[in-house]
């Protein structure tokens, strides 16, 4: 039976309706799907390249900040060959304020590997492409059903949200995740794995949402069994999240004229290989007297500290910096391990969103 006949049973045989959920999910998707610059178009066959890409920058971040860098990227470098003989630095600045830097230095990792190891073309396998650097189970197996059409599903945040409200699972995330993996299979349609998985992304998307959620309009409504109890904002279950201690620390910001004084942050580490303006450790125990002794070792007459602080939240710990201040003359050399760069060519360089707003707050009136 074809997916539009098993969708139009839905109204004879209400009681099939567990059973036909992959076909009535499909018979939606192909109405409503979501047009995105990554997504092939309908009967084509998706590029593996723009899948993987798409899906390395939507990690942790949203499909509206990612639209103008997947466009600006595949304008650049147009195939995994391409981007694969680019240089780190170059991809850097491209990625610089989307953020989770380490993605940027995987993905070109991964695409250095592709091209020199396989020859410019991703294994077409779960477990081939799970061999490549920052390709983890979740993008290994978006990539193998959806640009190879492989029988697996991965499981992003909307699909744990729509297969957790569905089957009501009650264990809390993160131990939930291995049902939710086992449950979310179940929605696969045999001939159709990657359109399964992006309809299933698409509803978390669009009709499961977190709050509010338009149950009326999802075609899975008759037997959701949390729509049915009636609390289906409550899922997931989600244990506590733990907040990292707040660090402190000190930021500075000096001029020579035109030019500003940064450096490169080491390859490893939080926002390894980015372009920042120096600064001190970031402690949860700050000591101002500590953090400005730990300013570049320049002939500054005089620091001026500015008014307020910088805040930023990572991932596992919130930030507040102080910015201070200096002007210095026309001939100061850079101290080792640093540059000036003319404050008008910024925003060529790869600076992390934290350091934007430093730059921003001391150069400031």
């Amino acid at each position: 039976m074809t997916i539009s006949g098993v969708a139009a049973r839905r109204k004879k045989s209400p009681d099939n309706v567990e059973a036909d959920r992959p076909a009535l999910l499909l018979a939606w998707y192909d109405r409503h799907r979501r047009q995105l610059p990554w997504r092939a178009l309908p009967g084509r066959t998706s590029d593996p390249y723009r899948v993987w890409l798409s899906e390395i920058m939507l990690q942790q971040t949203t499909v509206k900040a990612v639209g103008p860098y997947f466009e600006k990227f595949t304008a650049r470098w147009p195939t995994v060959a391409a981007l694969g003989s680019a240089s780190l630095d170059d991809v850097l600045r491209m990625w610089a304020g989307l953020g989770y830097y380490s993605r940027a230095r995987n993905l070109h990792a991964c695409a250095v590997t592709v091209l020199r190891e396989h020859g410019g073309a991703f294994p077409d396998t779960e477990e081939g492409l799970r061999t490549l650097p920052g390709v983890g189970p979740y993008t290994a197996a978006a990539i193998a059903a959806i640009a190879f059409s492989r029988q697996t599903m991965p499981v992003d945040g909307n699909i744990e949200r729509v297969v957790s409200r569905l089957f009501a699972v009650e264990e809390p995330l993160p131990k939930s995740k291995p049902q939710i993996q086992q449950l979310a299979a179940t929605m696969l349609w045999d001939s159709r794995a990657g359109d399964s998985a992006q309809a299933l992304m698409d509803l978390g998307a669009t009709i499961c949402t977190p709050k509010k959620p338009a149950c009326a309009l999802c075609p899975l409504n008759d037997n959701c069994a949390a729509r049915i109890r009636g609390d289906q904002e409550t899922f997931p279950r989600k244990a506590p999240k733990k907040t990292g201690a707040l660090r402190r620390g000190a930021a500075f910001v000096v001029t020579r004229g035109d030019e500003l004084l940064v450096r490169t942050r080491g390859e490893k580490g939080l926002l390894g290989g980015m372009t920042e303006v120096p600064n001190s450790e970031w402690l949860a125990g700050h000591d101002d007297k500590a953090a400005r002794a730990q300013a570049p070792a320049l002939n500054v007459p005089r620091w001026h500290r500015k008014a307020g602080v910088v805040t930023h939240v990572f991932t596992h710990f919130p930030l507040e910096l102080v910015v201070y201040t200096a002007s210095v003359a026309a001939r100061t050399r850079a101290p080792d391990g640093m540059r000036w760069v003319p404050v008008a060519t910024l925003k060529d360089e790869a600076l992390p969103n934290v350091m934007r707003k430093v730059i921003a707050h001391g150069l400031g009136d």
